[in-house]
């Protein structure tokens, strides 16, 4: 068993110890960290989960140069709550943010043209300001830490914004409202508004009455100068170009596919010519109208491909490629709104697209989600486990890599042993989801058995689900009458593991009262 980079620092300090009457020992480099996580990609939505339809070449090699996991899971079926208990390494028993919460208290969060005009009205419900997120620990160990792309765990004017929790440099949407058009008014460089050159066409704008959706010229609304992935990107490269001495930690929260179906007008037309004609998109399920829906949602998809090629080869350029651990994931499942057809797409491979399947939901294809990790020289090429890990692993996980002390109130486990292929993997004893959302759901993981709770907090009677995952991946036969002793250990699990939400919106008034029951 090959030790980790803590143990072999300790190694290589003791042997500097021995010699130093001759040669010292040089000090090992810590690896750059680089996590990138996409917004609302589906499980199936990459080559390499067996995509056929959207060419995704760049993140394919990336997959080929590593690792791919085959049962890696958010920790949530939406935005917020994931990318909270990813930063934390909580699970959603134990987590303050449980689910999307827009702080409405405030007044009208949602009128895009107020939060233009006062920027207190953006942002979402905020972090406690003694919450300790993954780049605090790395920083505590020498790391620079930058972040660009959707942070929704905070507000402007908190003390919850990424440059006070840890990371020296941010660029991008604050508020993951402000977030629902590519084309915004403003980001955010560090703590301050950067004004773009796009002009006020409000999230979900609609076509006035008697446009004529053939049209390209009726669409010229919703692709305006500056494209705020493009910036985003522009803000990494120099952030990293920049980093010669230290090493760095750098989180490319990408909003993209998150709709509103917005990409560069070159991936559009080349899925045009792919895909054929099709029928535009009016708006009728949210985001803005598009002409070539199927294309402008493949084309997103590839341009951050093309991107993430691009990134790579910066790394190579610079030196620092070889050196630089690499993780991609998504947040959550795809989405069913906005024009996306992840039917057509087969964008959650085997477990389903449909509403109540994918996004905002605790079936697989809602939070099953693509994993690749790369590090040349460390993980093996073209790789792959089917260890079962989540996002709230990766704190422990670069805790184990690293030698800093992950905080004690954690829920994950380190997968580090997979990663680089040494014994000792500890395995999970159960997966944890619980979300107040989309009528209350709960879900728990116990190797190949999983239990499902729907409709908790609605006015539906409350199910009680149960599925081999081995037998069944798209979840589609209950077998919770047969196996009693399944569902009672997965009750003593949940009573474990349940802790009351510190927020009234984030609780299960059901859970809560002590009536759930098995």
């Amino acid at each position: 068993m090959k030790p980790t980079f803590s143990l072999l620092l300790c190694s290589l300090l003791i042997l500097g110890c021995k010699e130093e009457q001759t040669t010292e020992a040089p000090k090992p480099q810590k690896p750059n960290i680089i996590y990138i996580l996409a917004d609302d990609l589906g499980y199936g939505e990459l080559g390499v989960y067996g995509q056929e339809k959207i060419e995704t070449p760049n993140i394919d090699a990336l997959a080929k140069s590593g690792m791919l996991f085959t049962q890696h899971y958010t920790s949530a079926p939406v935005c917020a709550p994931a990318r909270y208990m990813l930063l934390t390494g909580k699970h959603s028993g134990h987590a303050y943010i449980r689910g999307n919460d827009e702080w409405g208290v405030r007044g009208d969060v949602w009128d895009y043209r107020a939060m233009a005009k006062d920027s207190t009205l953006e942002g979402q419900r905020p972090i406690p300001s003694g919450t300790v997120l993954l780049p605090q620990k790395l920083k505590e160990e020498g790391y620079a830490t930058g972040m660009v792309g959707k942070w929704g765990l905070g507000a402007p004017h908190t003390e919850s914004i990424p440059t006070k929790m840890g990371f020296d440099f941010f660029f991008g949407y604050n508020c993951q409202r402000q977030a629902h058009t590519y084309y915004p008014l403003h980001l955010y460089h560090n703590e301050n508004r950067v004004h773009l050159q796009n002009d006020t066409i409000a999230p979900s704008t609609r076509f006035p009455d008697g446009t004529d959706p053939n049209d390209p010229a009726s669409y010229a609304d919703y692709t305006l100068k500056d494209y705020a992935p493009d910036l985003m990107f522009d803000q990494m490269i120099n952030f990293i170009s920049n980093q010669q001495k230290d090493p760095f930690f750098f989180y490319w929260a990408t909003p993209i596919p998150h709709n509103p179906i917005q990409a560069p007008q070159r991936w559009v037309d080349y899925y045009k010519k792919k895909f054929g004609p099709e029928e535009p998109y009016l708006g009728d399920k949210g985001y803005f109208p598009h002409q070539n829906p199927r294309a402008g949602y493949a084309a997103m998809i590839s341009y951050l491909d093309e991107n993430v090629g691009k990134l790579i080869d910066h790394l190579k350029k610079e030196g620092l490629y070889e050196n630089t651990l690499i993780l991609f994931s998504s947040d959550n499942g795809v989405t069913f709104t906005g024009g996306t057809d992840g039917t057509f797409f087969n964008s959650s491979g085997p477990f389903g697209e449909e509403r109540g399947k994918g996004k905002g939901f605790v079936y697989e294809g809602g939070i099953r989600v693509p994993m690749i990790a790369s590090w040349p020289g460390h993980i093996q090429a073209g790789s792959k486990t089917d260890h079962i890990s989540v996002q709230y692993d990766v704190m422990a996980m670069l805790s184990d890599l690293i030698g800093y002390e992950k905080p004690s109130d954690t829920d994950g486990i380190s997968f580090l042993p997979t990663l680089l292929q040494h014994e000792g993997q500890e395995e999970h004893e159960f997966l944890f989801w619980e979300f107040p959302e989309y009528g209350g759901q709960v879900a728990i993981r116990m190797g190949d058995w999983k239990v499902v709770r729907q409709h908790l907090k609605d006015d539906e009677s409350p199910t009680l689900e149960l599925y081999n995952l081995q037998t069944d991946p798209a979840e589609t036969e209950n077998v919770a009458a047969q196996h009693p002793e399944i569902l009672e250990k997965a009750a003593a699990i949940f009573a474990r593991e349940h802790t009351n939400a510190e927020t009234e919106r984030f609780r299960i008034p059901l859970i809560e009262s002590g009536l759930l029951g098995s």
